[in-house]
């Protein structure tokens, strides 16, 4: 099989809008492995839309619990388990994941039992793996090896960053952080790292289309997320094969088109790039 990360969702944050992209989620195609990262709303359509089951998915990563990586886990998981799912799928996430699967679980229990009684299916609680995750983790999913760094992503804590390695290639996913120096060694050397970007000039412009949050909101923005000039000095630091810009801050506002992003990296990295959009491929 070859290589393949597909970009499902690139938007930073849970709000949708007309013209928008949708939230983050990220299928990694690696070493015979279909790996979903992230599960941000739409993305059961998303994987359809690329051609993917969803009961062909080997594993499932939740980088931290902002709702726009964990909205559509339960659906996801539920809408697999109509379409045939009968083997169990490893879910990985922070602790505090299994909250919410019990929860998402209560929530359906009605519809659940009733199709085990009347359609003869499986218990989908069966049917879900799950596994907390810590920073320094390493695992193994069939022949790919997934490193786990912790990054920075106030105030949510536990967040991480994911290195994929099948012996042929390397990518690393920045999950959503604030720029840290520890970034720069968890990519070196890495075929691709698909990593966050803000406008910092953008900022103000989505805190309009927000009107129900306050300054906080913003604090929030400015400190857990990494500026586009930042996130290229990293890239060039870690001397990565290529950049893939996602989980825009600010996305689908008039005003900020990819050039404006791609200018602000450029200050910083000069190498392939690519700003992401919803359901590009990218073949390594």
């Amino acid at each position: 099989m070859t290589d393949i990360i597909t970009l499902l969702g690139v938007k930073g944050g849970p709000a949708i809008r007309p013209g928008s992209n949708m939230p983050t989620a990220t299928l990694v195609e690696m070493g015979g492995q279909r790996i979903l990262v992230d599960a941000g709303l739409g993305v059961s359509r998303s994987l359809c839309a690329q051609g993917v089951a969803l009961t062909a998915l080997d594993a499932i990563i939740i980088t931290h619990l902002h709702s726009d990586h964990y909205l559509e886990l339960g659906p996801l998981l539920h809408t697999a388990w109509t379409a045939g799912l009968n083997r169990p799928v490893p879910v990985y996430g922070p602790p505090r994941l299994s909250q919410y699967w019990r929860a998402f679980l209560t929530s359906m229990e009605d519809d659940i039992q009733l199709r085990i009684e009347d359609e003869g299916r499986p218990d989908l609680a069966g049917l879900v793996d799950l596994h907390p995750l810590a920073s320094d983790d390493v695992i193994t999913l069939g022949d790919v090896r997934m490193d786990v760094l912790e990054n920075h992503h106030p105030p949510v804590v536990p967040s991480f960053a994911l290195r994929f390695d099948d012996g042929a290639k390397r990518v690393v996913l920045s999950g959503d952080t604030a720029p840290i120096p520890a970034m720069v060694d968890f990519a070196r050397g890495a075929d691709l790292l698909v990593h966050e970007a803000m406008l910092v000039e953008g900022v103000d412009a989505l805190l309009a289309k927000t009107p129900n949050g306050d300054d906080r909101l913003k604090t929030h923005i400015l400190r857990s997320h990494t500026p586009a000039d930042q996130a290229g000095r990293i890239a060039a630091e870690a001397g990565v094969g290529m950049l893939v810009l996602n989980h825009f801050v600010p996305d689908g506002l008039p005003g900020f088109p990819a050039v404006a992003w791609e200018a602000a990296v450029r200050r910083t990295w000069q190498g392939m790039l690519i700003v992401g959009e919803d359901g590009m491929q990218i073949v390594l």
